[in-house]
């Protein structure tokens, strides 16, 4: 699919691969206020240093990725985004 093919591309490229991947996401167990607040800011750094930032933060809007940091932005950000596009 071509599609996939060149979403591989700058998905190889991110700065997120890695074992730090892990930030990107909550953790399977609660999570108190401080500690989302703790790995959100440093998944946001690692973005901040990306290369393939504004596709990721397209492609996660794009397709409305309900979970994780994309692109430096939450998923409330990301929403917030999708509703000022909507009109």
């Amino acid at each position: 699919m071509v599609f996939g093919q060149v979403e591989e591309r700058w998905q190889s490229k991110a700065a997120c691969r890695g074992p730090q991947a892990s930030v990107f996401f909550p953790p399977s167990s609660a999570e108190r206020k401080e500690e989302k607040l703790m790995r959100e800011a440093a998944a946001k750094a690692i973005c901040a240093t990306c290369p393939v930032c504004d596709a990721c933060r397209e492609y996660a809007v794009r397709i409305r990725e309900p979970h994780g940091i994309w692109g430096g932005l939450t998923e409330i950000e990301r929403k917030q985004i999708i509703e000022r596009r909507a009109g």
